[in-house]
């Protein structure tokens, strides 16, 4: 894939990288180049490796993920419920395979996720006769859970998402089983305890919808406080599942900056852009399951010129506001390889042909790519 000369087509776009055309079809050389080394002065660019694309070990697509990026996220090889399946059982495989790659390829290696209240194992918040489990007792199962995995990728993982996912603008701390059982204190507890067993490793907060003005200032408030008492917290991730229309950028900014006055490094950690028709609140909460019908999924044949489009204004318009804030953001991941391996073809509405990423269903770069790549030339 390098090497290769790229002709994109171009109608109505007014943007700088389209600008560039003197005429309705231009070619745009690329060079052995990849994302990374665009914005090797800026930030980090990674990207979220599938446990297939891991396990058989696929040749194109771990290519790709080491030409075009410089850190790598696990979409769910380290997730509770996949790598700790039974509190004495554990399935190693895929996060070795992941960290392996990492190192070889002198990556920055991102673990996701310790404490989150979905994908756990069914046996997590109970005890052994079916009742809900004590505090003392899911403390206990924290405490192994973290302990083992941060010791075994102690100094190879560079960091962690803690915690995901806990706080909400309606409730601030989320009503999850965590928050039911231990109460606020289990994230303090789980920050506290990664840090002492990896005392080097960057740990961050992680979650959705960090545009919003109420779950901003709930975050802006718990890291004020973790900061007077000592708590360890180094980061921020801003998920950035976004759509074609929103959130507004000036949203994104507010919580750029915010995250940024407090001494928290933000990260972008999920990053896609979902094209399709949207059905209800826009939400990245994962037990969302919304009906298939034909009109939500309208582009199974390929997606229009004009969506495209507007697919290319809005990473470059995302991408802008990246590099004016790179003294503040440090790593901007993908959340998926390429089109036909991101999450957004089954959610929030199952079997539809979605188009969120830079790279397209042949594995090759979109033209959004080279609207973000043109930021830079």
């Amino acid at each position: 894939m390098l090497n290769r000369r790229k002709f994109i087509q171009t109608t109505t776009l007014t943007t700088s990288a389209i600008a560039l055309a003197k005429t309705k079809v231009f070619a745009v050389l690329t060079d052995n180049r990849g994302l990374k080394d665009y914005f090797k002065n800026d930030f980090k660019v990674g990207v979220a490796l599938s446990s297939s694309i891991l396990e058989r070990n696929d040749p194109e697509l771990l290519g790709l993920a080491k030409h075009e990026f410089n850190s790598i996220s696990p979409e769910n090889a380290l997730k509770w419920g996949p790598v700790n399946p039974k509190e004495d059982e554990w399935s190693f495989d895929v996060p070795d395979k992941f960290v392996a790659f990492g190192v070889e390829n002198k990556m920055h290696i991102l673990g996701h996720v310790l404490v989150w209240h979905n994908q756990v194992p069914k046996d997590l918040f109970i005890d052994k006769n079916g009742k809900q489990v004590t505090k003392k007792e899911l403390i206990r199962k924290m405490d192994k859970h973290i302990t083992t995995l941060v010791s075994r990728y102690k100094g190879k993982i560079n960091a962690w998402d803690v915690v995901n996912e806990s706080i909400t603008p309606e409730e601030h701390f989320r009503k999850s089983k965590w928050m039911e059982v231990i109460g606020p204190e289990f994230m303090e507890h789980a920050y506290r305890l990664t840090h002492e067993i990896d005392p080097g490793c960057h740990l961050l907060y992680n979650d959705y919808g960090m545009n919003n003005p109420k779950r901003r200032q709930y975050v802006v408030d718990l890291i004020n406080d973790y900061k007077k008492r000592g708590v360890p917290i180094h980061g921020i991730g801003m998920q950035g599942h976004y759509h074609l229309n929103s959130p507004p950028i000036v949203e994104i900014e507010k919580s750029i900056e915010a995250f940024a006055k407090t001494g928290m490094r933000v990260h972008f950690t999920e990053l896609d852009v979902d094209v399709l028709p949207q059905k209800g609140k826009q939400t990245a909460e994962v037990t969302t399951n919304i009906k298939y019908n034909k009109t939500l999924n309208p582009y199974v044949d390929g997606l229009p010129k004009e969506v495209e489009d507007r697919l290319s204004r809005r990473y470059e318009e995302l991408f802008g506001l990246f590099l004016k804030h790179r003294d503040k953001i440090d790593r901007v991941t993908f959340w998926g390889v390429t089109d036909d391996y991101s999450w957004k073809n089954n959610f929030p509405v199952r079997g539809r042909t979605n188009y969120p990423l830079l790279f397209d269903r042949n594995h090759r770069p979109k033209q959004a790519y080279y609207a973000v790549t043109g930021l830079k030339d």
